[in-house]
């Protein structure tokens, strides 16, 4: 089997959508030890990476890329960038064609997280947005089947991770100021993760 340009350019268009539904959310958990504008930063990346879909590509790796150049152009806080290197890393590993394999996608995903952990020394435990990433690309690696099944088992292991950040003390960005205080509130750069994962697989009860 294989994933259509259209399927992919809709499941990408869902993982944004989930994420803007998500900005209540995200707003109100970064007002406790952020700057309170996660969610509108989120709003704009995912605005601009929707907007990105109406130009038109050919292939794949053309609508990732776009999505990564529109990333590129917010101004923004540190999410913009870590987004940015994401796609731009999937888009690297994309296929230059208007179909792809479940394989190819799953090294398309292996890719983006590379690309991420050449930027950042965050990992699981260190409650960022990694603790969403990481074992949401390891299970997507992992699993086989249709895309449904893949992209399902990669989001569900996004929303353990972002849920078990509940239970860790932030060790980056603003949040690490408060140390043991943010115990209890999972990490908002995780949740924003898992509720693009959870619009991609279509699992609207694992969205923010």
């Amino acid at each position: 089997m294989s994933i259509s340009y259209q399927e992919f350019a809709q499941r990408l268009q869902n993982g944004w959508k989930a994420v803007i539904a998500a900005k209540p959310v995200l707003t109100e958990i970064d007002s406790r030890f952020g700057d309170a504008d996660h969610g509108v930063t989120m709003e704009k990346i995912s605005e601009a990476c929707l907007a990105s879909v109406d130009a038109k590509s050919h292939s794949i790796r053309e609508l990732l890329g776009s999505m990564a150049t529109a990333i590129m152009m917010i101004n923004g806080g540190s999410a913009v960038p870590l987004w940015f290197t994401l796609i731009q890393g999937m888009s690297d590993a994309a296929p230059d064609s208007d179909r792809m394999t479940e394989a190819e996608m799953q090294q398309m995903f292996q890719a983006g997280l590379k690309a991420m952990q050449e930027i950042t020394r965050a990992k699981v435990g260190d409650k960022t947005m990694m603790d969403a990433l990481i074992p949401a690309v390891e299970a997507i690696a992992a699993a086989a089947g249709t895309s449904q099944e893949i992209l399902g088992q990669g989001a569900a292991a996004a929303a353990k991770g972002a849920e078990a950040t509940r239970g860790f003390v932030s060790r980056f960005g603003r949040a690490r100021s408060y140390g043991e205080q943010t115990i209890g509130t999972p990490d908002v750069g995780a949740v924003s993760m898992k509720s693009f994962f959870a619009g991609l697989a279509g699992k609207a009860d694992l969205i923010a």
